[in-house]
């Protein structure tokens, strides 16, 4: 979990963070990110590099030695004791662009991706110069912990993205949330998707879990796509440090309008889509081929996105998906006609209510959609046609700030260990009221294909609970917040179809 993390890094950011002074968090990421990233490249280079000194077989510069070993080959002028000793240098910026140019051109598989403005003139030299001081102080590789660098990624991510606020949703997943569903669908070897990757935290959980799992990364093929440019960059520089291969495009692009793995089928897809986005160029796609149960209503991407990921499911493939809470009820436009469809197709295996305040760009519930191409004659699992899994989880979490909620380890492993018990041939399942509820497609049919959970689980007999009325009310006001976001949406368009037919309100 992110509050777990009290170590070093901890220290580095609360130091660092003191020299950001009075630029945006979100410039700030890419200087101080970019410069943690030349430091362990040249810090994993120079490890080698004694290595082959004390050898004394003079292989100490080629180049072969280090690509064998998955290390980026790093040139002398862009070594980090040649930028430590130049830190107080005017031309520092300079100097920094230079190294990066200089990485980039002899390793290709970063070209494009290393941010090369630190020379630009409204970035203070001298607080640039206090920040390469201070990172020169922490060694980024040992031979050791193999992620050393990954644990600061991890952690100076959440941190940029508590300070960016709204903005930091577009590239961040809460860890808590992306290893709930990492654990939900256990992606352990094929191919694995997300449309909308962000800066990769999908694929770090996935390579996390295969490690627990004693399995072979290498096993597991990675696939992207992100439509942010400077998200898209920090996504490649989080695959590299971690020496992870993964298939992200050649650039950024929009998944939509150009969809950079039209012939993929991928066995897993992780995703985090953007919520309720609006101003998605629907009405350019009114036929794409990938509207098989509808056509999305040109004001909310939700179900875009999810019929974007089932175009992508492999025959045995599953998906895990986060969505705002709307997406469970609304029967704006077709929306409503679309989870019907959806439904009668057998595709919704389970959905989870998460609760509120777990993301830093918005304060709303959200819930996890988990999508499967073949719930009835799957190998692996025991038969669920036409029944899904509900799980109420909005009492679950604790608060970690006064705005910020945390999933538990205990937390994940009762939504995973709930799901992969109902999923499961051997799995020992039961109905727990006011938690989980097994309901069949004809519930659901009952219940006018409502997919809250909250409606089919019933109510705890437990009334009294342990949770401080400060944390309720966070959770019901999140909750109010979303009736009035999605009122203030109908009422919009309501407006837009009566001025549409001449009459203004």
């Amino acid at each position: 979990m992110e509050t777990a993390m009290i170590g070093f890094e901890e220290t580095l950011w609360k130091a660092a963070d003191k020299l950001r002074g009075s630029m945006d968090a979100s410039e700030y990421k890419h200087v101080a990110l970019g410069l943690i990233f030349l430091k362990y490249i040249s810090d994993k280079f120079e490890t080698k590099y004694n290595e082959l000194v004390e050898e004394g077989d003079g292989f100490e510069e080629d180049r072969d030695e280090y690509t064998y070993e998955n290390i980026f080959w790093v040139p002398k002028e862009a070594r980090w004791d040649f930028i430590k000793d130049h830190a107080k240098d005017p031309r520092i910026g300079q100097y920094i662009d230079e190294a990066m140019i200089a990485i980039e051109k002899e390793n290709p598989t970063l070209r494009g991706v290393l941010d090369k403005r630190y020379a630009r003139p409204e970035l203070d030299k001298r607080r640039l110069g206090e920040l390469i001081d201070l990172i020169s102080t922490i060694k980024l590789h040992n031979k050791e912990e193999k992620d050393l660098l990954g644990r600061i990624y991890e952690y100076f991510l959440g941190k940029f993205a508590s300070a960016e606020g709204k903005g930091g949703g577009e590239f961040y997943t809460p860890q808590s949330v992306v290893q709930t569903l990492v654990e939900m669908i256990e992606p352990y070897e094929g191919r694995i998707y997300d449309p909308c990757c962000g800066s990769g935290g999908m694929f770090v959980q996935s390579e996390k879990f295969v490690e627990r799992r004693q399995g072979k990364i290498e096993n597991l093929s990675i696939y992207g796509q992100e439509l942010n440019s400077t998200t898209w960059k920090l996504c490649k520089m989080n695959l590299a440090i971690r020496g992870l291969e993964g298939n992200i495009g050649e650039h950024h692009a929009d998944t939509f309008h150009n969809d950079l793995h039209k012939n993929l089928k991928a066995d897993y897809i992780l995703a985090n889509p953007p919520f309720n986005i609006s101003d998605w160029g629907g009405n350019e796609l009114v036929d794409d081929v990938r509207w098989k149960y509808g056509t999305p209503p040109n004001g909310n991407a939700n179900y875009a996105w999810l019929q974007h990921m089932i175009y992508h499911l492999a025959p045995n493939g599953v998906a895990g998906i986060v969505l705002a809470n709307g997406s469970l009820s609304s029967n704006t436009s077709n929306e409503g006609e679309i989870r019907k469809n959806l439904l009668e197709a057998d595709l919704v295996d389970a959905i989870v209510s998460l609760p509120g305040n777990l993301f830093y760009s918005t304060p709303i519930p959200v819930s996890l959609w988990i999508l499967n191409r073949n719930k009835k004659n799957n190998p692996m699992y025991q038969s669920r046609e036409k029944e899904i899994l509900f799980i109420d989880a909005r009492n679950l979490g604790q608060m970690v700030d006064r705005r910020i909620r945390e999933l538990t380890e205990e937390d994940i492993q009762k939504i995973a260990g709930t799901y992969r018990n109902w999923r499961k041939i051997d799995g020992e399942y039961e109905d727990i009221k006011g938690f989980c509820k097994s309901a069949t497609l004809d519930d659901v049919r009952e219940n006018g294909y409502t997919l809250t959970p909250g409606s089919y689980v019933g109510i705890s007999d437990v009334e009294e609970d342990d949770i401080p009325f400060e944390e309720k009310m966070v959770t019901l006001t999140g909750e109010l917040r979303e009736l009035f976001d999605k009122s203030h949406q109908i009422e919009s368009e309501l407006k837009q179809k009566l001025g549409g037919i001449g009459f203004d309100i």
